[in-house]
């Protein structure tokens, strides 16, 4: 799983003078793709991490509850998570390892090795450029060591990385910046950072077509989801309370090698239950994309996946939830939800409850075997 960072030409009051992913949108274009609705806005990564780990939705717990890493995992002996169906599984993070926990959760989640800026040795990052002297490592620098991670074994392996390059804060200057930003989502001083913003993006566009190029030149299946993450905090003049669905949106695809589809271990594009999706639906998708077998939880999250509304967090006003129906892209109330998809979502939050502050009953059961 790969973080990509989400397009400002889709903001409402944002005009801008090119497109700063045309690579990306011709790979969402061939391939299984469409919009993620994120519980963050301007923060949040890990958050969103932990859905696509788990399969558990971040809107389903109480609204108090702030961070699963730092207030769930850290308490849980075995959290139930993707990990867990691989034998061989890895970490990558261009930045420090103990932001929101992670060396300490992902050790939780099972990772056998994590490496990250502040890893040394037979774990230090092999690769660790920046673009022309920018704050981060770059995408291309992120791209290179799971490539390196891919040769380390030779049967199958569980990759997560989470890349820097164009995170906060946008106050350096690329050179050579072609990239113009208008209208009335920014101010004078946020027009300066979504230029820098639009820049990285398109550097990262670059590194992105390049990675999946070489990813399909692998003679072993390989299936990568790439998602952002959250909208940085950078869109001031619009009103979230009018754009607080396109503004927790950020785009995703799911691309499988020609390896994997050649050998029927993959379809290249699926589009029933797309459009939009959340985070904890991207474990259903991956393994439905793969033609996998699946758990009998894992069977219970594609039927929410394909027969729910898309979910998150929900920032504005009273609801502890935002849902999003998946063919219109309309916010829709919980209240005019089918009784079979208040049954389904009933189930999911018993389930979730169990898994982690319940008794455990259905890892006793093997529902997640």
């Amino acid at each position: 799983m790969y973080f990509l960072p989400p397009s400002p030409a889709r903001v409402p009051n944002v005009k801008m003078n090119d497109d700063p992913i045309p690579d990306v949108r011709k790979i969402k274009q061939d391939n299984t793709s469409g919009l993620m609705l994120s519980s963050g806005y301007g923060g949040g990564t890990a958050n969103m991490e932990y859905m696509s780990f788990t399969g558990l939705a971040f809107n389903q717990f109480s609204k108090s509850f702030q961070s699963p890493y730092v207030q769930l995992v850290q308490k849980q002996d075995k959290p139930e998570n993707i990990t867990n169906q691989f034998k061989y599984k890895n970490a990558i993070h261009p930045y420090i390892g103990t932001f929101y926990n992670r060396a300490s959760v992902y050790q939780k989640f099972g990772f056998q090795t994590f490496r990250n800026s502040t890893t040394s040795g037979n774990l230090a990052l092999k690769y660790t450029d920046s673009v022309n002297g920018g704050t981060y490592i770059s995408d291309d620098s992120a791209y290179k060591d799971a490539l390196w991670q891919v040769d380390q074994h030779k049967g199958g392996q569980f990759i997560s990385l989470v890349t820097m390059q164009n995170h906060m804060s946008y106050d350096y200057d690329y050179p050579d910046n072609k990239f113009e930003v208008g209208g009335s989502a920014t101010s004078t001083k946020n027009k300066r950072q979504l230029k820098n913003f639009a820049r990285g993006l398109n550097l990262t566009d670059s590194a992105t077509q390049s990675f999946i190029e070489n990813i399909n030149k692998i003679q072993k299946p390989i299936t990568v989801v790439f998602y952002g993450d959250h909208l940085p905090g950078i869109y001031d003049g619009n009103d979230i309370s009018k754009n607080n669905v396109v503004e927790h949106e950020t785009d995703y695809f799911i691309f499988s090698n020609k390896y994997a589809i050649n050998h029927d271990n993959a379809t290249k594009k699926m589009s029933d239950s797309t459009a939009i999706t959340d985070p904890n639906g991207f474990i259903p998708l991956a393994y439905k994309q793969m033609g996998q077998k699946v758990t009998p939880f894992y069977a219970m999250l594609t039927r929410i996946q394909e027969d729910t509304p898309a979910m998150s967090k929900c920032t504005v006003g009273g609801s502890e939830s935002l849902y999003v129906n998946k063919k219109t892209g309309k916010k829709v109330s919980y209240h005019n939800l089918t009784s079979k998809q208040k049954e389904l979502l009933n189930d999911y939050k018993l389930i979730q409850y169990d898994l982690t502050v319940g008794k455990g009953y259905s890892l006793q059961d093997g529902f997640t075997k």
